[in-house]
């Protein structure tokens, strides 16, 4: 899953959010000055990614698009169930899409020192942007997908699987609604778990 998803499985929690957001950018286990909290979000996203890497429904969506897409098929699978997230976020919130978003940059405005230099730029990125509202969109997915493109070495054109998600639109969504009730009920789980 990608930045939304793991925005909102952070449940308004300040410290998940913060962890969620930062744990591409933290190696192993290198959690100087970090809090206790945010390393729970750590270990939360990494859970996240973990799991969804392995279910059954992500990988069947996954597939459509391994034959052109390779190993870039996960990346772009993240990004398009954050889409479906996004689409359907008051499905999911009482929140609007565009206020959960709102909420989450403010956190990590005001927590911008726990955050790694790389974090810190795609904070930059994500705010100007407002990313994470656009993602409801299909132009909103094609533009990130465009600028994680220029970003690829060889500059991989992950752009170029729009058509493949419109001509799949209806059962992916489907696929997205399956998966997704699993993730929530994981997460609830870690959650119970760890107290």
């Amino acid at each position: 899953m990608n930045y939304l998803a793991h925005s909102y499985l952070s449940y308004q929690q300040p410290d998940l959010i913060i962890g969620n957001f930062i744990a591409d950018s933290i190696q192993g286990n290198r959690f100087d000055g970090l809090t206790e909290g945010i390393i729970k979000g750590i270990s939360l996203h990494r859970k996240i990614d973990t799991y969804t890497d392995a279910h059954p429904v992500f990988l069947t969506s996954k597939h459509r698009f391994s034959k052109d897409f390779d190993k870039y098929s996960g990346v772009l699978m993240d990004i398009i169930y954050d889409h479906y997230l996004a689409k359907n976020f008051e499905h999911y919130s009482p929140l609007t899409l565009q206020k959960h978003a709102d909420g989450i940059y403010d956190i990590l405005k005001n927590n911008h020192d726990f955050l790694p230099e790389h974090a810190k730029r795609f904070y930059g990125y994500m705010t100007e942007r407002n990313i994470l509202f656009h993602y409801s969109s299909i132009e909103g997915i094609q533009t990130v997908l465009t600028h994680l493109s220029g970003r690829i070495r060889n500059r991989f054109e992950l752009q170029l699987a729009i058509p493949i998600l419109e001509a799949n639109y209806q059962e992916i969504e489907e696929e997205f609604f399956i998966f997704f009730d699993d993730l929530q009920a994981f997460c609830k789980e870690q959650s119970e778990l760890n107290g």
